[in-house]
């Protein structure tokens, strides 16, 4: 799909900048740029897409819509709103709350909470340009299904008495109306495309960045020793390693290609990247106005396991 850009990048690499493919400062150029103008492409395609499919879902019949639905259904419906939401924790996180305002339970908006900052259409795309629809499809199916069962073992605690009393204003999860023209519809589109590019590409670039410095200079045989997938441990450490930081999906997906090309295990890679945007301490922060101290580590071991297991099967599967 892309091999005209691979060839051209190629061309660059060794015409305008003199270096071989085969040097380790050749292939770090070639994956920055490779990937950046790979992921801004499908990026803009995906999101516009979205974007516009967006404009029919209005927020206060989103929460018409989940208030009326009971059971897993519930939960499903939830975890798939979040594919469609914000492209990071700290974003989800005021509509989290606006959900509770509206009465909707707790163990459903859990569902949305989990599965938001995890999978949505810019880190479907760039998964399915890096590692092929196979692997995109299998994460938004596991990370859709995270999201479902922590919603309904959260739920279990009876959360609502684990919330902090204030009431904060939430907010709805786009700014559009049932009455826009297709003009407007495409112009929200595009100007949803201009501004989330604003806000993630320097998060995409520092991560195609550390990408790039893995590819080129991480030691292959260290890395596949301690971190392949068949050490059920380095799972563990990378989720561990995951939550203390924060970033969203887009900028931790090209770090996992360089890891997963220097041998580290694919679900061992995913794991990482699904605990950096799911349990990322920022979130926590913020989750903590709303929430007390129990409730929040019953989300984050909940969230944590379903990690790991998701971590654990990707490597025995793939």
């Amino acid at each position: 799909m892309f091999q005209w850009l691979d060839n051209l990048v190629t061309k660059m690499v060794e015409g305008w900048f003199g270096l071989a493919m085969d040097s380790q400062l050749g292939g770090s150029v070639h994956f920055f740029f490779y990937d950046t103008v790979k992921i801004l492409i499908l990026l803009s395609l995906m999101i516009f897409g979205i974007s516009y499919l967006r404009t029919f879902f209005q927020p206060q019949k989103t929460k018409v819509m989940l208030e009326k639905i009971n059971g897993p259904k519930a939960h499903v419906a939830a975890s798939l709103l979040g594919i469609i939401t914000p492209f990071c924790s700290c974003s989800s996180v005021p509509i989290f709350i606006g959900f509770i305002e509206a009465g909707i339970p707790l163990g459903i908006t859990f569902s949305f909470l989990v599965t938001s900052p995890i999978v949505n259409e810019a880190a479907f795309a760039v998964l399915w340009a890096a590692f092929g629809w196979k692997v995109a499809v299998a994460y938004a199916v596991m990370g859709v299904l995270i999201g479902v069962v922590s919603g309904m073992i959260i739920g279990r605690f009876k959360p609502e008495n684990h919330l902090e009393p204030e009431v904060f204003t939430g907010e709805g999860f786009n700014k559009t109306r049932p009455d826009m023209t297709q003009k407007e519809r495409l112009a929200f589109a595009g100007e949803h495309v201009w501004d989330i590019l604003k806000k993630i590409w320097l998060y995409l670039l520092i991560g195609i960045g550390i990408g790039a410095a893995i590819h080129g200079w991480a030691p292959e045989n260290i890395l596949a020793k301690y971190a392949g997938s068949d050490n059920p441990l380095s799972v563990v450490i990378a989720v561990a390693a995951g939550v203390p930081l924060y970033a969203n999906a887009i900028g931790t997906i090209p770090i996992a290609e360089a890891l997963i090309g220097k041998g580290v295990g694919l679900g061992t890679a995913l794991a990482f990247m699904m605990a950096v945007t799911a349990l990322s301490v920022p979130e926590m922060v913020l989750l903590r106005k709303v929430m007390k101290p129990r409730l929040i580590a019953i989300f984050v071991g909940t969230a944590a396991t379903g990690i790991l297991l998701v971590g654990w099967m990707f490597n025995w599967v793939f």
